[in-house]
C-alpha cells in the first residue's frame, strides 16, 4: 500500500460485494467500499469494524481513495449496471487503472466492454467468481481472463483471497478476451447438470426403491465418501437431515415448492453450445427441467388429465445402479463443459488451459470435488479429443455403464422423469454408434431440397440424386 491510500475498492455491497470486501480486508487489505445506496456502505462499515472500510459515498471519493494504478472491483448485476457504473467512474480513471467485472456477465458483454478499453487508458477484467457467499467470504474460486498484464498485478491481491486446495489458490489467468466470463458461465452450466442429476438420483433413491429420508442422506454421505466426494453431494445429504421448523416430525425438503428458478448462466451455455457446434444435452437437458418446473400450473393441469401415475417400485435397482448412473453421467456432463471450454478457446482465440481450469475449481466453488483431479491428470498430459475417452474415464464409463442403463430403463418404465441421466446415456450411445442415422436424414434432405450428401465409400464431394417424386 501506498501513501496510506486503500489496496482496492469495491462498488456493489449486496451479499456477494460485502463477503468479499470482508474477504480482502481479513487478508491484510486496505479496502474501500462505494454502494449506490449510502445507507448500506455506512451499515457494512458498521457492522464490521474490524475490516476498516474506507467508506465512500461517491464514485469520486472511491477513486480517490485508492492507491494508484487502481483496483475497483464491480459487484454490481450482470448487464446495464456494469455499464452505469463504468461510465460513472472511467472519467475519472488514470494510466493503468484496473476496473474488474467480477459479476456473472454474458461473455459477449465483455467483450464489448474490453472493446471499449481497448481506446481508454484504463485496463479492463472479466472475472467470474464461484462459491457463493460463503465462498466470497472464506474464499472463491476466481476466474479472470482479457489483459495479461492486468492480471500481472491482480494476482497477488486475487491470490491472497482465493481459496486454497492441495495444489495451489484457486485462481489463474483464463486467456485473453472474454474467457474469465466463459469459464464461469460454462461452469454454473456444469452446475445446472451436476444439481439435476443428484436431484433425479434423490428421487429415483426414495420414491423409486423406497428410502427414507434418513436413509437417502445415509447413502449421500457414503457417496461422498467416495469418488463422488463433492460440496453438492455433502450438502444433499444436509439437506435430506433438515427438519421443518414450522411442521415437526417432517422433512424440509417437502415444504419446499417444485419449482426451480435460474439466473440465466445455465441457458447461456446451452445457446452458446449450439452456437459453437457442441453437444450439451446434459447441461441443456438441466435447463428445460427447470424451465418446465417454472410451469408448474400447468404441470397440475397436465397430471389432472392424465391422471398421477400408478408408479410401481423400481425391480431390480440397487442404490449402486443409483450411484453408477450418477457417476457416469456426470463423466458425460463435464465432458461435454470441457469440449465447449476446448471449442470456445480455439474459436475466439482464448488460449485457456483446461488443466489449470479444473486445478481453480478443486476448491471455493458449487462444483469443488475430488473428481477433478483426474481432470485435470487428464488434461495436464497428452489432452484426450473427449474427456470421456481418457484412459481413466474409459474405464470408469464401462465399468458403470450396466448400472446406468438399468436405472434409465427403470425410470422410464415406472414413469420417473429423469431428463439429465437419460439424456446423458443417449449422449454416450451417439457417441460411441459409429454409424448412426444421419444417413437417413441426409437423404431426405437431399429428397425435398436437392441438398446434397456425402458418399461413405468417398466422403467429401457433395452428390445429389433424383429421388422419386410423388
Amino acid at each position: 500500500m501506498s501513501d496510506g491510500r486503500c489496496a482496492i475498492g469495491v462498488v456493489g455491497l449486496g451479499v456477494m460485494g460485502a463477503n468479499l470486501a470482508r474477504n480482502f480486508a481479513s487478508r491484510g487489505h486496505r479496502v474501500a467500499v462505494f454502494n449506490r445506496t449510502a445507507a448500506v456502505t455506512r451499515k457494512l462499515a458498521a457492522e464490521h469494524p474490524e475490516a476498516g472500510f474506507a467508506v465512500c459515498e461517491s464514485e469520486a471519493a472511491l477513486v480517490a481513495a485508492l492507491e494508484r494504478p487502481r483496483r475497483i472491483i464491480l459487484m454490481v448485476p450482470a448487464g446495464p449496471a456494469v455499464d452505469l457504473v463504468l461510465d460513472a467512474i472511467a472519467p475519472l480513471l488514470e494510466p493503468e487503472d484496473i476496473a474488474i467485472d467480477a459479476g456473472n456477465s454474458l461473455y459477449s458483454d465483455t467483450d464489448r466492454r474490453n472493446q471499449r478499453a481497448a481506446g481508454a487508458v484504463w485496463r479492463f477484467v472479466g472475472m467470474g467468481v464461484s462459491g457463493g457467499s460463503e465462498g466470497a467470504l472464506r474464499g472463491p474460486s476466481i476466474m479472470p481472463g482479457g489483459d495479461p498484464a492486468a492480471w500481472a498485478r491482480l494476482r497477488p491481491v486475487l491470490e491472497s483471497v482465493a481459496a486454497v486446495s492441495d495444489s495451489g489458490p484457486c485462481v489463474t489467468y483464463c486467456g485473453r478476451g472474454s474467457a474469465g466470463h466463459f469459464v464461469k458461465m460454462v461452469h454454473n452450466g456444469i452446475e445446472y447438470g451436476d444439481m439435476q442429476l443428484i436431484a433425479e438420483a434423490a428421487v429415483l433413491l426414495r420414491q423409486g426403491i423406497g428410502l427414507s429420508p434418513a436413509a437417502v442422506a445415509d447413502e449421500f454421505s457414503s457417496w461422498n465418501a467416495g469418488d463422488l466426494e463433492s460440496y453438492l453431494i455433502e450438502i444433499t445429504a444436509d439437506v435430506f437431515r433438515e427438519p421443518d421448523p414450522q411442521r415437526p416430525g417432517t422433512l424440509l425438503l417437502d415444504a419446499i415448492l417444485d419449482r426451480a428458478g435460474q439466473k440465466g448462466t445455465g441457458r447461456w451455455t446451452a445457446r452458446v453450445a449450439l452456437d459453437l457446434g457442441v453437444a450439451a444435452p446434459t447441461i441443456a437437458a438441466a435447463v428445460d427441467a427447470r424451465v418446465m418446473s417454472a410451469q408448474r400450473d400447468r404441470r397440475v393441469e397436465a397430471e389432472s388429465l392424465f391422471g398421477a401415475p400408478a408408479r410401481e417400485p423400481l425391480r431390480g435397482i440397487a442404490p449402486d445402479d443409483v450411484r453408477a448412473a450418477l457417476y457416469a453421467a456426470k463423466i458425460a456432463s463435464y465432458t461435454q463443459g470441457f469440449d465447449l471450454l476446448a471449442r470456445a478457446s480455439q474459436e475466439y482465440d482464448y488460449g485457456t488451459d483446461l488443466a489449470e481450469v479444473a486445478r481453480i475449481w478443486k476448491a471455493g466453488c458449487i462444483i469443488r470435488a475430488r473428481f477433478l483431479d483426474r481432470v485435470r491428470a487428464a488434461f495436464g498430459g497428452s489432452a484426450p479429443s473427449l474427456l470421456a475417452l481418457a484412459p481413466d474415464f474409459r474405464r470408469d464409463l464401462a465399468e458403470r455403464l450396466p448400472g446406468w442403463r438399468r436405472t434409465v430403463a427403470e425410470a422410464v418404465r415406472v414413469g420417473i422423469p429423469v431428463p439429465g441421466l437419460s439424456a446423458s446415456l443417449a449422449w454416450f450411445d451417439t457417441l460411441t454408434t459409429a454409424r448412426g442415422s444421419a444417413n437417413l436424414i441426409q437423404a431426405q434432405r437431399d429428397y425435398f431440397g436437392s441438398h446434397g450428401y456425402e458418399r461413405a465409400d468417398s466422403p467429401g464431394p457433395l452428390v445429389h440424386s433424383e429421388w422419386p417424386q410423388g
